[in-house]
């Protein structure tokens, strides 16, 4: 067979199985896709149980006794706590619904705007264009029906939840033979690998355990003045100030600037004017100084990069994006830094190659 004829076979052959591979790599992709949310846990909780994992190999021989024992503590961490916490928040839902509603009704609004005649004509063009009352009843009655909602999706999540840790298993007590398996895969050096992989554990360990600790911070901190206000449902909007501390220039400000307007029109200056200083002061200041300090050299992202990633993430993928998105944004950083290094290394090794005859 002539030489051209076989390199024009073999180009051939090489086209039609880079074809195959991306083909079967979309469609593994579409195969996994409903169990990222899974997966995106497994992993998560897998990195930042491992170092207990190792421990408790040295007492427990068997890796797969002691992956089990790691994935029960896991599950006593995790899950009992976040099971006690939802049913408390849906009893609360419904029993602050009512309260709620009878709080901000037609005549409340109607007399709070009278009450000022400063502010009525804003307060009235609002009200004609929005109907306050309508939209907290509104709301108020989506609290109600919250807990039927959250009935109904009950058993894919706890689908979700029984993959996890099943997925967790597996990663604890093959943990050695994946490694090995992507270092293989890869077409990356032991150092370049380790690399990737160093950074791959510090950006979950960071953007995990900082993000929960500020939100556990903010919503305990916002719930507490609630509490101290004596506004309804303090225990729920202080959950929910913690949640939405996860998305960046969102956080607990969502929850506590409506409630501070509600006790300005109810007459509650003074108890308004210590909610928004305290919103602002202390638990808006918590996000700037509490997570540099958890967080460090760890995550080794720019605010703007951070907030791409974690919103990106939330908006492509879903709640995983909150951990996946920094992991990609922090694997293609660490993977351009490889290239470049790379790129760098050849053009200074170039000069010396030239001059060496």
């Amino acid at each position: 067979m002539p030489q051209s004829q076989y390199r024009f076979r073999q180009t051939i052959s090489t086209i039609i199985l880079t074809g195959g591979v991306v083909l079967g790599l979309v469609l593994c992709y579409l195969l996994a896709a409903p169990f990222i949310p899974a997966v995106a846990g497994s992993l998560t909780l897998a990195v930042l149980f491992a170092p207990l994992d190792a421990k408790i190999r040295t007492v427990v021989r068997p890796v797969g006794l002691s992956a089990a024992a790691t994935v029960a503590v896991a599950a006593l961490i995790v899950v009992v706590p976040s099971f006690l916490m939802i049913g408390t928040l849906l009893n609360e839902a419904a029993r602050s619904a009512a309260l709620v509603r009878s709080l901000i009704d037609s005549r409340t609004w109607m007399r709070a705007i009278e009450s000022r005649p400063w502010l009525a004509p804003m307060f009235r063009m609002i009200n004609e264009r929005l109907d306050i009352p309508d939209l907290v009843k509104a709301s108020t009655s989506w609290l109600a029906g919250w807990s039927g909602t959250f009935v109904q999706g009950s058993f894919s999540g706890m689908l979700s939840l029984l993959l996890t840790f099943y997925f967790l298993f597996y990663l604890l007590r093959d943990r050695e033979a994946i490694r090995a398996a992507l270092e293989d895969a890869l077409p990356l050096s032991g150092t370049e690998f380790s690399r990737l992989a160093e950074r791959v554990v510090n950006t979950i360990f960071a953007t995990v355990l900082g993000m929960a600790a500020v939100a556990i911070l903010q919503g305990a901190l916002g719930g507490v003045m609630f509490w101290w206000l004596g506004l309804p449902a303090p225990l729920f909007w202080g959950v929910m100030m913690g949640l939405l501390a996860v998305v960046p220039f969102l956080g607990a400000f969502v929850i506590w600037a409506p409630a501070a307007l509600f006790l300005a029109l109810a007459g509650e200056v003074t108890s308004a004017a210590v909610l928004v200083a305290w919103g602002t002061i202390v638990v808006g200041l918590v996000d700037n100084l509490v997570y540099p300090i958890l967080v460090g050299k760890k995550l080794m992202l720019h605010t703007v990069p951070s907030f791409v990633a974690v919103v990106g993430g939330l908006i492509l993928l879903g709640a995983p994006g909150i951990v996946l998105g920094p992991i990609i944004v922090a694997v293609s950083l660490t993977l351009l830094g490889i290239l470049r290094s790379r790129l760098s290394q050849a053009a200074s090794a170039r000069p010396a190659a030239v001059r060496d005859p």
